[in-house]
């Protein structure tokens, strides 16, 4: 009996104090007004349920002379200090920012994890490399520097630059030697003395010291025409058109030396 009864009002005070709880969270709790510092705004819970500051509860009393709740009426209450309100409050806060700050964290995390990491499946896998690949090309082109305007002042300035070498080359090339200069340069050639084509390495047709020795070591060389070119070098004819027609072919209007790459014209010296 007796412990029927202790349960009986434990379970009645643990009724009183969550209604009481309530009814401060709802009706008296302010957010503005955190503090549980100020006695004067200390709220007491009383035996009947009803909440009321304690300052206020004090002078009640004092000026009724008696002990009474103010709302019920009920004389010789009991009361309870009650601090726990705002520091409910303020774990349930917590707790709710701590879920909302761990739940960001982990869509970050798992977020992240997504953009590294391919997934197992086939669809997803190639949905995951696609995505990958349309990245790394947007990051190229958008490295490109794409000034057009850039680009056409480039090659006017290279289409200038080759004008020029060829108005060069044109000056060089395309004057033609007189009989004169000819005469000369071939002057420069025998003062050369040169024996041997320097393509095949056989002796020239027109140099009398080169076919001296070449009937002289017992050897018969076939006669092949000897071209003499403006720079003063001289080549077998059939070597030359070779050259000229292995190294640009003939669709080239220069051709350079092979000995010291200078543009020329050429003569083909009588026998």
């Amino acid at each position: 009996m007796l412990k029927n009864k202790a349960h009986s009002s434990k379970r009645d005070r643990l009724a009183v104090t969550a209604v009481a709880l309530q009814d401060h969270i709802l009706r008296d709790f302010e957010l503005q007004n955190l503090s549980v510092a100020d006695h004067s705004r200390t709220k007491v819970l009383l035996s009947c349920s009803h909440v009321f500051h304690r300052a206020c509860l004090q002078a009640f009393e004092e000026f009724t002379n008696k002990k009474t709740c103010p709302l019920c009426r009920k004389n010789q209450y009991q009361t309870r200090v009650i601090h726990d309100g705002a520091q409910l409050f303020r774990t349930k806060c917590a707790t709710r920012i701590q879920a909302c700050w761990r739940g960001h964290m982990v869509r970050r995390w798992y977020r992240d994890l997504r953009k590294t990491l391919p997934p197992t499946d086939a669809k997803l896998r190639r949905n995951f490399f696609e995505e990958k690949f349309t990245e790394i090309s947007h990051r190229i082109l958008c490295s490109f520097h794409t000034d057009v305007e850039e680009l056409f002042a480039e090659i006017d300035r290279c289409l200038a630059i080759n004008r020029s070498v060829l108005q060069q080359l044109e000056g060089q090339c395309g004057r033609e030697l007189t009989d004169d200069d000819w005469q000369k340069i071939h002057m420069q050639a025998l003062h050369r003395e040169a024996c041997e084509c320097p393509i095949c390495l056989t002796p020239l047709s027109g140099n009398s010291s080169c076919q001296r020795e070449a009937s002289g070591t017992g050897g018969s060389q076939p006669s092949r025409e000897t071209v003499l070119l403006s720079c003063s070098h001289t080549f077998h004819h059939e070597c030359l058109l070779a050259l000229e027609e292995f190294s640009w072919g003939h669709s080239s209007p220069f051709h350079v030396c092979p000995v010291c790459r200078s543009c020329y014209q050429k003569k083909i010296l009588e026998r």
